[in-house]
């Protein structure tokens, strides 16, 4: 039997002040200082090429998309691999012009949800909101953004609908007509959030570290951004960067892959961490002539932000198996997978965020060295294994998918990784 989770009241007004850059701040017990020496300057106010970027953008949502079937590409529709079952009867009972009107590129509905309160960035219609309020419960509230009026409207239109629906006696959830990189003037408040969420969006606006350093803002200490975005194999160049389809199709404003860590680290965030990884297909020769050799992948990161403590150490932790839909075991990331009851070796920056994170109250956490109770042994991840390139996992992935059989149940295993589903 788990321990009932903690409420998480309202967030109380914080002033919407923007925090001081990474190099302002101690350094952070999830990472060393980061060796890049980029600069992403943050502009006072946005150029002409963003105004268009944005105006182009909202035309093609508002108006030439009507359902996720026009799209061009598959980077707004890449399938995010197995859903968990609670996730799956979410997402079921979501009004079915909503879900039409979804255009993501992977799954942005993260573990330990009750009671939390959860923004998602781009909320387009609705519809992982929707799914998300179900999961936070009516002591929790999802927030949803998005900067084009008409999908704004679709969400709204059915929030009664929901509500009916999920035998909810008020609204948890609310939609607000804004920008991604401008959340003070939607009236967010600092540290406001327990989670922030993003679907296939960021790489929609071209300040990309501005939208990163208001994420970092209205995030709680100990929050998390959990988002899926597109991603590219080279630095694009200028053909790509300017057309307008392939803006629209969420692959002219790809970030190289490498720069999404530099950006988190600039803004304060702990490295990224892997999480899933699709390779994108382009089955349009016109398209495809102007991309060329590069290629593109839809993957899910989570950034974690920390408060700032003391120097961390190797632990050995342990899951409880309290997490709804993850009682057998929890997916962490792409290097990390947790077996209830299962004590497992882990470097200093995950030990630093399951301890000050929604997740500590499902761990028990002990440096290394203390003996722990166990059924399974302890097993350790070496440092050889560790994967950060989408490109790879994308491609790991396809190779294992491709040696499954079809009536495989929950995946297969080669002998490196093991795709087990615990859900």
């Amino acid at each position: 039997m788990t321990t009932p989770r903690k409420q998480r009241s309202p967030p109380a007004p914080q002033p919407s002040t923007t925090p001081p850059p990474r190099g302002s701040l101690p350094p952070r017990p999830c990472s060393a200082p980061s060796p890049f020496s980029y600069h992403f300057p943050l502009p006072a106010v946005a150029t002409q090429r963003e105004a268009e970027i944005r105006k182009d953008v909202q035309t093609y949502y508002g108006q030439v998309l009507r359902k996720s079937a026009d799209l061009q590409t598959n980077a707004c529709v890449t399938a995010a691999g197995p859903v968990p079952r609670h996730i799956r009867e979410a997402l079921k009972n979501v009004h079915e012009e909503v879900s039409l009107r979804y255009y993501g590129c992977g799954l942005v509905i993260p573990e330990c949800l009750e009671n939390c309160w959860i923004l998602d960035l781009g909320s387009g219609s609705g519809r992982d909101c929707y799914a998300l309020s179900q999961l936070v419960g009516e002591k929790g509230h999802v927030t949803g953004i998005d900067m084009t009026e008409g999908q704004v409207e679709v969400a709204k239109k059915y929030m009664n609908y929901h509500m009916e629906k999920y035998g909810f006696r008020a609204p948890n959830v609310t939609f607000i007509y804004g920008y991604i990189e401008k959340l003070g003037e939607a009236g967010i408040k600092n540290e406001s959030y327990d989670i922030v969420i993003s679907n296939c969006v960021i790489n929609l606006v071209p300040d990309k570290q501005r939208v990163l350093q208001e994420v970092y803002r209205v995030l709680k200490h100990g929050g998390e951004l959990y988002f899926s975005d597109v991603y590219a194999s080279l630095e694009l160049p200028e053909e790509i960067r300017t057309h307008k389809i392939l803006w629209g199709e969420c692959l002219g404003g790809a970030l190289y892959w490498k720069d999404l860590a530099i950006l988190a680290q600039n803004v304060g965030f702990c490295p990224p961490r892997l999480v899933t990884a699709n390779l994108i297909t382009v089955q349009n020769k016109e398209l495809e002539s102007v991309i060329g050799d590069c290629r593109f992948v839809s993957a899910t990161f989570r950034l974690f932000k920390l408060p700032m403590t003391g120097p961390t150490e190797r632990c050995q932790v342990t899951y409880n198996g309290g997490i709804t839909g993850h009682e057998k075991g929890l997916v962490f990331d792409a290097n990390f997978t947790f077996k209830k009851g299962e004590t497992v070796e882990v470097d200093e920056e995950t030990a630093a965020i399951l301890k000050n994170s929604r997740f500590a109250q499902d761990f028990l956490i002990r440096p290394i060295g203390e003996k722990l109770p166990t059924r399974g042994g302890c097993t350790a991840l070496q440092a050889k294994d560790i994967i950060t390139d989408p490109f790879q996992l994308a491609e790991e992935s396809d190779h294992m998918k491709s040696r499954c059989p079809p009536d495989a149940a929950g995946g297969c295993c080669d002998t490196k990784k093991c795709c087990k589903n615990y859900n």
